[in-house]
């Protein structure tokens, strides 16, 4: 049975990603059909008549009659769809909701029907067809998928529709042909407790040394994994070796009977246990790289802030190669990733109608659009979007930069959020500025940061550029800390040219803060405590928000002589 599943995943979507690239020659024409489709369908929608769909019969048509708009739009159209009003913004009955992850802004209500599952699912389709193809060209060919989310819902609406993070309804609406591929039953999804549902699923992807892919929303939560494996290797390997599950896991979840469930589908496996034994012993722990020595690639977030996490992932995953799957968002389904280690994208054509904001609109009330076809190579733009999730003309404030063309289709990559900018003087710096730094100082200096977050100090106008480090856990101290900060200024400098003008004479010298082993645990509990969900938490490495570290511990502070 999972020879058949594997055999009919490869076939569609080696299809989907052959028939996505015939479109790329006629990238305006598919995304033309789109829109009218869409429109069509949702004219007699209460959004759709207030804006007059039915009588929209040009793309230009579309841009005159509908305004660039931002979530907080939408709100009020959600929330009635929240309390059970049906054909608000979109047509078919609700299913689900998903929620935004919280940790950039407020949590957002993002209707989900079947026909936008879909839609989306064509996107995810093609995505898969090029991460096969491109693996296949390095003769890694697809196996068991290692993927530990949870699919409980985390509520419901006022009108009983459940919602959670996209991740999560991801997994709880998925079909049967796509579960066969996962190493390890549906039912471990289904376990509410973080640690416990990442142990489970390690303990049945563990049984198969030929496991070929591994599964994270974002990098940060593929190193969390790699944690849970070193932390519980040898209770793992005991259960592995007797077909058990350790009876302190806290099993439960919506369904309270799976571990009844999952303990049969359990049988010793003493050969492995015993390989898996002889690992820790020589290093001390389980890695995936020793564990599944044949991973043929990881699928989490590419662009933006990943390249951070990206530098740890030798040590964990050797030279696996990473692909960023699909460019997304809890809205939609907005690029696809086209190879391994590659932050590009091709525009989600098929279930998103797409436009880009040029730089010089950014600060425009009614910004003026172009369409993808229109970008220039080398030029930053704003996305809007439209989509089935019932959002049209919708600015999520994100930032691309366009690299290339593939016929018709701008290649691009995702750098960062729209706020997630800091000034001390106007300069704007941006976590990809931030970022390509301290990749650049973890380089220079051979030391290796557990994370890190730049902020902005309460005691001068313009304020001091704090660079909050911690350290990973095997580095015991920065060597020469005045050295390390004198160079975060002079790189800085280097990267963002705004920063080098500003500080000749207005941005006084930054400060180095480094932070007590643990701190960036405790801020990933307090955001838990705040309600962002696990799958969906993201560090942001800079903030204009002066209160952000409070309350963490600072080991020493570092300055430089004026």
């Amino acid at each position: 049975m999972r020879n058949l599943a594997f055999s009919a995943f490869t076939a569609i979507a080696y299809w989907s990603r052959w028939n996505f690239l015939r479109k790329t020659h006629r990238m305006d024409e598919v995304q033309e059909k789109f829109l009218r489709s869409l429109l069509q369908t949702h004219q007699d929608t209460a959004f759709g008549r207030e804006y007059g769909f039915a009588d929209i019969q040009t793309i230009d048509q579309f841009r005159e009659r509908i305004p660039v708009q931002s979530y907080q739009a939408f709100e009020p159209y959600t929330q009635r769809m929240a309390n059970g009003e049906p054909n608000v913004l979109v047509a078919d009955p609700l299913i689900y909701f998903n929620i935004s992850s919280g940790s950039t802004g407020t949590k957002k209500l993002i209707p989900v029907t079947k026909r936008s599952r879909r839609v989306l699912a064509r996107s995810n389709r093609t995505a898969a067809g090029f991460g096969v193809a491109a693996a296949a060209r390095q003769n890694r060919p697809l196996g068991e998928f290692l993927y530990p989310i949870s699919a409980n819902s985390h509520g419901i609406t006022p009108s009983g529709i459940p919602y959670a993070p996209v991740s999560t309804s991801d997994a709880r609406l998925t079909d049967r042909l796509s579960r066969q591929v996962f190493a390890h039953p549906f039912e471990t999804f289904e376990i509410a407790d973080t640690p416990a549902r990442y142990y489970a699923c390690l303990l049945f992807a563990l049984r198969n040394r030929q496991l070929r892919v591994i599964g994270a929303t974002f990098p940060v939560l593929a190193l969390q994994m790699c944690d849970r494996l070193s932390e519980y290797s040898e209770s793992l390997i005991d259960d592995l070796e007797k077909g058990t599950i350790a009876s302190w896991l806290p099993i439960d979840g919506d369904s309270q009977d799976i571990r009844s469930r999952l303990e049969p589908k359990l049988s010793p496996h003493p050969q492995r246990a015993a390989e898996l034994r002889q690992i820790v012993q020589k290093y001390g722990h389980l890695t995936p790289k020793h564990a599944w020595p044949h991973l043929s690639f990881i699928v989490t977030a590419r662009g933006g802030t990943s390249n951070f996490y990206f530098q740890k992932f030798p040590e964990y995953f050797g030279d696996t190669p990473i692909f960023g799957g699909t460019y997304s968002c809890a809205e939609g389904v907005l690029g696809i990733h086209h190879d391994l280690n590659d932050d590009t994208c091709l525009p989600a054509m098929e279930s998103t109608f797409l436009e880009f904001i040029p730089q010089d609109q950014w600060d425009a009330e009614f910004p003026k659009t172009i369409l993808p076809t229109e970008a220039q190579v080398g030029e930053r733009y704003r996305v809007v979007f439209s989509n089935y999730s019932g959002f049209y003309r919708y600015d999520l404030g994100d930032i691309i930069e366009v690299t290339g063309f593939y016929n018709q289709a701008p290649l691009f990559t995702f750098l960062h959020r729209q706020g997630n900018v800091m000034s001390s003087s106007t300069e704007k710096t941006t976590e990809a500025h931030v970022v390509e730094v301290m990749r650049r100082l973890q380089e220079e200096f051979q030391i290796s940061l557990e994370n890190f977050c730049i902020t902005l100090s309460k005691d001068a106008a313009p304020a001091h550029y704090l660079v909050n480090i911690e350290l990973a856990s095997r580095q015991s101290h920065l060597s020469h800390p005045k050295q390390f900060l004198q160079r975060f200024d002079e790189v800085m400098k280097e990267v963002q040219k705004f920063y080098a003008i500003k500080r000749h004479d207005q941005i006084p010298l930054p400060r180095l803060r480094i932070m007590a082993p643990g701190s960036f645990e405790r801020l990933r509990q307090r955001m838990l405590q705040q309600g962002v969900a696990e799958s969906q938490l993201k560090f942001p490495h800079l903030t204009e928000d002066r209160n952000w570290l409070d309350g963490l511990p600072v080991l020493e502070e570092v300055r430089l002589e004026e």
